[in-house]
């Protein structure tokens, strides 16, 4: 398990990895550049107020289904039918709270427009999750790692078109990069839907009411976990843009939005880790396997990049902002340190959450959100209006290391895990000599890229030196599995 485990999360993430990071880094940076801070802060700030609503749109269909499918492989063909007119539906039902809610906060003819395009293509781009999730179930994982690379893929074509023609620098420009999102998620959609299709050999589309009922009873607890945990993660940018004065908000929205970006791409990393988690933790521990040796696997694996990611990028902040952006890099890179800090604990969530996702220890989870939301939004009251989006990074990173810390204690509760001090002392260690690394490195007198390779390449050395990435264990792993 652990041998197919590696081989396909090294698949799964190099071709992420090269695709997205081109997309993010190199095209969506773009885009950001062209229409300005203030356009594109406001067309995060109304992302994430959608994304804020999506409890509507999946209600937890997508991980119950991924684990689900995972422990039943069989269910696929019986439930496909009924899910997919379910998801219809929801996402009807979905388009409408949006426009009602955007209508109840106050935004104009013209944001209407945008909340009501970015609804449509929230839908799609968690429908093209919802069918991921039963290709992840199936443990197809190389088809899943290709699906999710389709939408970017043909964005990054769209956006050579939109940067060449000058489409962006038009008054309504950021309206042709959602127009863009649109096609590519919808080109996506369709992909997926055809290579499910043929798995399951028959779909018909019908309405089951006492089908959809049981299947949104059993997800509720997953659409909870998802409201409470999404309202922590997203609520930032739609805080600093409606609380602080017009003209403030959407240009601190569009400098939060410049450094979440990297954090943005970097996460990626644990997110499809996860992605691929849920349904293997969910099939062992259904057959009863132990855990514990994947999971210690698998928090070196994260945890030891998160580590250099994190400290490195707090260390060259002010020249990562300014490699990639042409205003606003001072500010952009106080808060960018702040954000990818948080990159540690984020990764951490991703392995505890998912394990305890797939043991089914949703009250826990929720209760743990539910803190999360709650702290997250009392400190963005408290510090947005004094220290405006720099504020809103102090409350994330507080708020991602206090619930990453909780799922742990939870985690090793439940499973009765014993106390690893050996790899925590490692990992304490291994990031003592990344950040005296780091100051080495900013002491020589080399150009600031030359100096950064230097450290990440002197980093991952020291992974090796100090134990926290064992060259015999990831021998033994590929032999023996």
């Amino acid at each position: 398990m652990q041998k197919k485990f590696v081989a396909n999360l090294a698949f799964l993430l190099f071709m992420n990895l090269f695709i997205k990071s081109i997309y993010i880094l190199g095209f969506e940076t773009q885009v950001q550049n062209e229409v300005g801070a203030a356009s594109y802060g406001i067309y995060f700030a109304i992302f994430n107020f959608s994304f804020l609503l999506t409890i509507v749109l999946d209600f937890g269909i997508t991980n119950f289904n991924n684990k689900n499918i995972a422990q039943n492989n069989h269910l696929l063909t019986k439930h496909f039918s009924g899910l997919f007119t379910l998801k219809i539906l929801l996402a009807i039902i979905y388009i409408i709270v949006v426009v009602v809610a955007g209508l109840l906060i106050g935004y104009d003819t013209r944001l209407m427009k945008l909340l009501l395009v970015q609804g449509f293509n929230m839908f799609l781009l968690f429908f093209i999750n919802y069918l991921r999730s039963n290709l992840a179930g199936l443990h197809l994982f190389k088809t899943d790692a290709i699906v999710s690379i389709l939408d970017r893929s043909i964005l990054i074509v769209l956006c050579i078109v939109m940067l060449k023609t000058d489409m962006l620098k038009e008054p309504d420009g950021i309206m042709y990069f959602v127009y863009a999102q649109t096609i590519g998620y919808s080109i996506s959609v369709i992909t997926a839907f055809l290579i499910i299709l043929n798995k399951t050999h028959t779909f018909k589309l019908k309405w089951n009411w006492a089908f959809s009922l049981m299947i949104l009873k059993k997800s509720l607890p997953f659409a909870i976990l998802t409201l409470l945990m999404s309202f922590y993660n997203r609520i930032d940018t739609v805080m600093i843009e409606r609380m602080l004065p017009k003209g403030v908000g959407d240009v601190q929205s569009g400098i939060y939005a410049q450094a979440f970006r990297l954090l943005d791409a970097t996460n990626m990393i644990a997110f499809l880790t996860a992605g691929m988690l849920l349904p293997i933790f969910s099939r062992m521990l259904k057959h009863k396997e132990s855990v514990e040796s994947l999971v210690k696997l698998i928090s070196t694996l994260l945890l030891t990049p998160a580590i250099v990611i994190g400290v490195g990028c707090v260390f060259y902040s002010k020249e990562l902002m300014g490699l990639l952006y042409q205003v606003h890099v001072e500010e952009s890179a106080k808060i960018f340190s702040l954000l990818m800090l948080s990159f540690i604990a984020v990764s951490t969530t991703y392995i505890f959450g998912t394990l305890l996702t797939a043991n089914g220890n949703m009250k826990q989870l929720n209760t743990m959100a539910a803190f999360g939301m709650i702290l997250n939004i009392t400190l963005n009251f408290l510090l947005i209006r004094q220290f405006e989006a720099y504020g809103s990074a102090i409350s994330s990173m507080i708020t991602q290391y206090l619930t990453a810390i909780i799922q742990v204690i939870i985690a090793q509760r439940i499973f009765k895990f014993k106390i690893n001090y050996k790899l925590i002392n490692t990992l304490i260690i291994f990031a003592i000599g990344v950040v005296a690394i780091n100051y080495g490195s900013r002491m020589l007198n080399l150009n600031w890229m030359m100096s950064f390779v230097i450290m990440v390449a002197t980093s991952v050395l020291w992974a090796f030196v100090s134990g926290t990435i064992s060259i015999k264990a990831i021998f033994r792993i590929l032999k023996y599995g």
